[in-house]
C-alpha cells in the first residue's frame, strides 16, 4: 500500500477518534471545540486561486474530484466516468465554484438556483418554512476538497465557503442557502456556520447519495452577520470566521464581471453539454421525457438542438420557452403622475426583461395602466430610458410584482433583451451588438409579455 494512502487511513482514524470522544459532551461544550478547531488564514497564499469553473478541463477536474470523494464516503457508486456528474449540473442556474492549488482543482461545490427541476434535496425535506419568509433559494451541493487538503483548520474549505458566501450576495440574488448532509457532519455546519436544520428528523435513505442517511439546514445570509458577530466577536485574529466571512477582501477569489445585471453565470457550451452528458456520461439519455422537454425549452437555440437528447415523438415541438437561460436583478425607478397631478418617483427592480414589456416587484402599489417614465440600471455602465406601463400585477403580502409594457424600447434596451435572449454563455453578454443584429436578421419575435 502505497505511503500516502496509509498516512490518509490514520488521518481518517484519527478523526473519527476525535467525533467519538467529542460526541459524547453536550451540545455547548462540543460546538466550542469545533469553533477550537477553526484557522481561516486572512492571508493565504497566492498558489490559491477561487473562481467559477467555466473550461472543460475545471469542469472535469470538478466533476472527478467530486466523485472520488462520493465514492470513498459511499454516496455514490463508482461510476465508468470517473465523474459525478447530475442534471442539476446541465442547467444554466447552477453554478460550480472551484479552488485550485499551483493550477490544479483541489476543491469545489456547485451552488443551484430554484428551477423548474426544483433541488435536490427537496425530494425529502419540506421547503415550505423557507419559501415564506422574503428572499430567494439556492441549494449548496457537490461539495467536495482534495484529501490532501482536508486538515481540520480549513485550509480550502473556509476560502471556498467564503467564495460561496460573496458569491450569492453579490452575483446569484440569494438570501437562503439550504444543504443536506450526512449526520456525522451537520455539527460542523451548526457550530461554525450557525446552519439550522429543517428537521430533527434524519432521513435514513437519501436516493441523491446512494441511500445514505442525510440531515437538511438552511441558513439566511442577510440575517448571518449579526449571528457570526455575536459568536466570534472575542476571537483571534485566525479563529475569528465573522470577519474573515464578512469583513476581509481575500484577493484569491476572481468574481466574475458582468455587463449586465444578471443572477446567473451559464457557462455550457453545445460543446461542453454534449461532451459532459453525452459522450463521457449518460447524462441525457437517462432523463425522463419532462425533463428532456424542460432542457429543450431552457435551450431553444439551434445550436444545442443537436446536442440535446431527442423528445418523444408524440411531443411535436418543444414546448414554448418558459424557462430562461438567463434571469436580471436591475434596480430603476418609475415616476408616475398620481391623482393629484403630483408626479412620484417610485422604486422597482427589475427581474425579468423581454423586448417589449419587463416584471418588476415593488414595496409600493402601483395603479394599472398609467404610464410613467422608467430609467432601469441594466448594467453597471448601461442604463436604459423608457416609457412604461403596469399592466398586471400580485402582490404576496410582503412585495408587489408587476407586468409591464413598453412604449418604444431604446437602443441599450433591446441590445440587452438580444443578447440575453440569443447569448449561450455569460461571456456572450460581453459582444451584445452581434446578438442585435443576428435578432433582426433572423426575425426574433417582440411580441410583449
Amino acid at each position: 500500500m502505497p505511503i500516502k494512502n496509509i498516512f490518509r487511513g490514520l488521518r481518517k482514524a484519527m478523526h473519527q477518534a476525535v467525533r467519538s470522544s467529542i460526541a459524547g459532551m453536550p451540545r455547548e461544550w462540543r460546538f466550542a471545540v469545533y469553533r477550537s478547531f477553526v484557522d481561516c488564514d486572512p492571508q493565504p497564499t497566492e498558489r490559491l486561486e477561487l473562481k467559477i469553473a467555466d473550461t472543460r478541463e475545471e469542469l472535469e477536474a470538478c466533476f472527478t474530484l467530486l466523485h472520488d470523494a462520493y465514492v470513498d464516503s459511499g454516496f455514490m457508486k463508482p461510476d465508468p466516468s470517473g465523474m459525478r456528474v447530475t442534471i442539476y449540473h446541465a442547467l444554466p442556474t447552477t453554478t460550480t465554484l472551484c479552488a485550485k492549488y499551483d493550477g490544479e482543482v483541489v476543491g469545489t461545490l456547485s451552488l443551484i438556483r430554484e428551477s423548474a427541476v426544483g433541488f435536490p434535496l427537496q425530494s425529502i425535506f419540506d421547503l415550505s418554512g423557507v419559501r415564506r419568509k422574503e428572499g430567494n433559494i439556492a441549494e449548496v451541493s457537490a461539495l467536495a476538497v482534495h484529501p490532501d487538503f482536508r486538515k481540520t483548520g480549513g485550509m480550502i474549505l473556509f476560502p471556498l465557503m467564503k467564495f460561496m458566501r460573496e458569491y450569492c450576495t453579490t452575483f446569484f440574488d440569494t438570501r437562503h442557502i439550504v444543504i443536506a448532509v450526512n449526520p456525522n457532519r451537520i455539527e460542523m455546519y451548526e457550530s461554525l456556520l450557525f446552519f439550522e436544520r429543517l428537521t430533527a428528523k434524519v432521513v435514513e435513505n437519501y436516493d441523491f447519495a446512494n441511500g445514505a442517511p442525510a440531515v437538511g439546514a438552511t441558513l439566511d445570509l442577510k440575517a448571518a452577520p449579526q449571528v457570526f458577530a455575536k459568536c466570534y466577536a472575542k476571537k483571534t485574529q485566525r479563529k475569528n470566521l465573522h470577519d474573515y466571512f464578512f469583513e476581509l477582501a481575500l484577493p484569491n477569489i476572481h468574481l466574475p464581471t458582468r455587463r449586465y445585471y444578471t443572477t446567473n453565470d451559464p457557462v455550457l457550451t453545445p460543446e461542453l453539454l454534449d461532451y459532459f452528458f453525452n459522450v463521457r456520461t449518460k447524462g441525457f439519455e437517462n432523463l425522463d421525457d419532462h425533463k428532456k422537454a424542460l432542457l429543450h425549452s431552457i435551450y431553444d437555440l439551434p445550436e444545442y438542438r443537436k446536442v440535446l437528447p431527442a423528445l418523444p415523438d408524440r411531443s411535436g415541438k418543444a414546448e414554448k420557452r418558459q424557462h430562461k437561460r438567463f434571469s436580471v436583478r436591475c434596480p430603476g425607478q418609475i415616476t408616475l403622475t398620481m391623482a393629484d397631478g403630483k408626479e412620484e418617483e417610485v422604486p422597482i427592480e427589475v427581474i425579468e426583461v423581454s423586448p417589449f414589456g419587463f416584471q418588476a416587484r415593488t414595496d409600493k402599489p402601483l395603479s394599472l395602466g398609467a404610464w410613467g417614465d422608467a430609467v432601469i440600471q441594466l448594467g453597471k455602465s448601461e442604463v436604459s430610458y423608457v416609457k412604461a406601463s403596469a399592466e398586471h400585477g400580485v402582490s404576496n403580502g410582503q412585495k408587489s410584482f408587476y407586468g409591464f409594457q413598453l412604449g418604444q424600447p431604446d437602443l441599450i434596451w433591446r441590445k440587452c433583451v438580444a443578447a440575453l435572449d440569443r447569448g449561450q454563455t455569460h461571456s456572450d453578454l460581453d459582444q451584445a451588438s452581434r446578438f442585435l443584429v443576428a435578432s433582426r436578421a433572423d426575425s426574433v419575435s417582440t411580441s410583449p409579455h
